[in-house]
């Protein structure tokens, strides 16, 4: 299995880019939010349990994945530095464990392009941050930037529309139909 660990803050386009990735090559999508909107039937957001909740869920999800044989997996997730290193390791370990192969890509984007892009009505609609105070705390708050990985592929979402980005991935890692 590979497993292509899009990562970056909100709304630096993971979903948009996996999308796009995924009419190109054949594969499967675990959005971020799916671990948080299953978490969130069980516990409020952020509630003891709940990121407990969340990590198990991807961890399980991938675990699967792999023990299957799911040729490629997209996954987006918003890494940030130091908190989510624990979870990239062991996120590391289980590809590792199952013999296959975690392809990193940090995607990223201007504030003032990020800004522009809360508004957008699938963020509305799949219960994304949705306000521009609301993520400009995020961005403040957390360190959220490319896992420790030397192989991490860096893209600038705002340079190059989703189409362009997904190819830029599918040549650098080799992921042609």
């Amino acid at each position: 299995m590979k497993l292509l660990f899009l990562h970056g803050a909100p709304a630096a386009g993971k979903l948009t880019v996996a999308k796009a990735l995924l009419r190109i090559v054949p594969g499967r999508l675990m959005d971020n939010h799916a671990a948080i909107d299953l978490a969130l039937t069980v516990f409020d957001f952020g509630a003891p349990g709940f990121w407990e909740l969340v990590h198990d869920v991807r961890r399980s999800a991938i675990d699967a994945a792999a023990e299957h044989r799911v040729p490629l997996l997209v996954t987006t997730f918003c890494y940030a530095e130091p908190d989510d290193r624990e979870q990239f390791r062991q996120i590391e370990e289980i590809v590792q464990r199952r013999g296959g192969e975690l392809l990193p890509v940090f995607l990223h984007c201007s504030r003032e392009e990020a800004l522009s892009r809360v508004g957008n009505p699938d963020r509305v609609a799949r219960r994304k941050i949705t306000s521009g105070e609301h993520l400009i705390l995020e961005l403040d708050r957390y360190d959220l930037t490319a896992v420790p990985r030397p192989d991490c592929l860096r893209l600038d979402t705002g340079m190059n529309p989703a189409e362009v980005t997904a190819q830029a991935i599918v040549r650098r890692f080799g992921l042609n139909a």
